[in-house]
């Protein structure tokens, strides 16, 4: 990211990121224009095929991420409601609040009652539902005091079959055979499909983004079906978007490895995800896990981040809750999900274990009365804040598997970064599991995480993990 500002008298002033600059000072035109090819050479530097990751802020090295569905989110659904929870959630460890779409919901097509999030009908309005636009910058300013950041989630594919581009703008969108707007998928029936061989809609979309950053002081966003959406498109937004001279977080909702050349963050762990559902229902094994790990980070590198879950809004509506789709597994999967070289996802609820999939088109509030997982997710929250070696990405350790005499149903590993590590056993599996280290054993003192029992651990030492249980240690 790199800005000038040019006075006359001259001040020539270079702002490489956030804490570093140069600053020149020039009298004659002579100077000006050395001053001006010193630009132009910087920029022919720093730009390349991959656009620079704002991930090198510190602010994300060891942040995690927690979903917020603000219609099902309080009886009120609305941003003033959600806003008294932000110091709940502070206390449980969250940095990142990811609001799904705030956008006002189309009405043509609508389905249900209410409507779907996704069918947006004016990018740069806010839902009437939730308050207004003074109401939101309320909830990012308190955000911000408590040290949290806000993202919010981006439709960039399709908008609503009465949004305000429809009538102004008719040529923005996809047409079919007989010259009529379309969908982008057959069921989505309430949504017209965007035509981004349009250079002058990509550009209001790209405006569009820049304005809720600089209007309402976001932190980033979370893009809806992001591989739906020509990388050339991302690749431009994201390198305007790192010209407002802050932070900004990008998460992609997809997989593609080249999501990150194009300037994104973060991308979903579908794979990974689609895998523990499996190993819950015993449909795939711990060899499955070690697979992925392997071919993930031959496939992406240190220094994506990856971002891992056991629930989402899209998951909880359509394919049940962790509990339906994990049963006694949760936990395990939990933990694994928190451990991993990747961010870590929270879906509004999960605190209260949440045991209903929550409706989308209509009107369904989470029952908070049961606060029971709380503790276990502040808990992975913390632990990974504490240590270094949990960091994501290339800035935390990395997964080094530790061998047992049963790994075709314990996962175990450790990471390490510098004089930090930390130890995770897990039983993937329905049964009581007794092992011993085989390879790559951790030796040494260590202190169980959640009791702070210390003890050493030796290449003999011996663990029995009860079904889907887990231990995890520190040094």
């Amino acid at each position: 990211m790199s800005q000038t500002t040019i006075f006359c008298p001259l001040r020539i002033t270079f702002a490489l990121n956030k804490n570093n600059k140069i600053t020149m000072y020039c009298k004659k035109n002579t100077l000006l224009i050395f001053a001006i090819s010193i630009l132009l050479f910087w920029g022919s530097c720093t730009s390349s095929s991959k656009i620079s990751s704002s991930k090198k802020a510190k602010d994300w090295t060891s942040s995690n991420i927690y979903e917020v569905n603000v219609r099902q989110f309080s009886a009120e659904g609305t941003f003033k409601a959600f806003e008294t929870q932000l110091p709940r959630l502070k206390d449980m460890g969250v940095d990142i609040v990811w609001l799904m779409p705030i956008h006002p919901i189309g009405k043509l097509n609508r389905k249900g009652s209410m409507g779907s999030h996704y069918s947006v009908q004016d990018y740069k309005g806010v839902n009437p539902d939730y308050g207004t636009l003074d109401d939101f910058k309320h909830l990012v300013k308190k955000a911000h005091d408590l040290g949290m950041y806000v993202i919010i989630d981006w439709v960039a594919n399709h908008t609503a079959c009465d949004n305000v581009w429809i009538a102004q703008h008719p040529d923005w969108y996809s047409k079919d055979e007989k010259g009529n707007m379309k969908p982008p998928v057959a069921d989505w029936a309430d949504v017209y499909d965007l035509n981004y061989d349009n250079a002058d809609m990509q550009n209001a979309m790209i405006d569009a983004l820049k304005y809720w950053i600089i209007e309402t002081n976001i932190d980033g966003y979370r893009c809806d079906v992001a591989e739906m959406v020509p990388l050339d498109f991302w690749k431009k937004a994201n390198t305007e978007l790192h010209k407002l001279n802050k932070p900004i977080f990008m998460l992609a909702e997809g997989e593609s490895p080249d999501l990150h050349k194009s300037g994104f963050d973060a991308t979903y762990g579908w794979t990974l995800h689609h895998i523990l559902n499996d190993v819950s229902q015993k449909k795939k094994t711990v060899a499955d896990l070690d697979n992925y790990f392997k071919e993930d980070l031959a496939k992406y590198g240190k220094d994506a981040y990856r971002m891992y879950f056991t629930s989402n809004h899209d998951e909880n509506s359509w394919n049940g809750t962790e509990f339906e789709r994990m049963g006694a597994a949760v936990k395990a999967c939990g933990v694994l999900a928190a451990t991993t070289p990747g961010i870590f996802l929270m879906y509004n609820g999960q605190e209260a274990a949440l045991h209903k999939r929550l409706k989308f088109f209509e009107k369904d509030p989470i029952e908070w009365s049961d606060y029971s997982m709380t503790l276990f997710y502040q808990s992975l929250l913390k632990l990974k804040k504490a240590h270094p070696a949990l960091y994501n990405g290339a800035e935390g350790g990395d997964m080094t598997r530790i061998n047992t005499t049963d790994d075709a149903n314990v996962l175990a590993f450790y990471r390490k970064k510098g004089n930090d590590e930390i130890v995770v056993l897990i039983n993937m599996s329905a049964d009581e599991r007794a092992i011993n280290f085989t390879k790559n054993a951790p030796v040494g003192a260590y202190k169980h995480y959640l009791s702070g029992k210390e003890n050493k651990l030796e290449a003999q030492s011996t663990f029995i993990l009860k079904p889907w249980a887990y231990s995890i240690w520190t040094k």
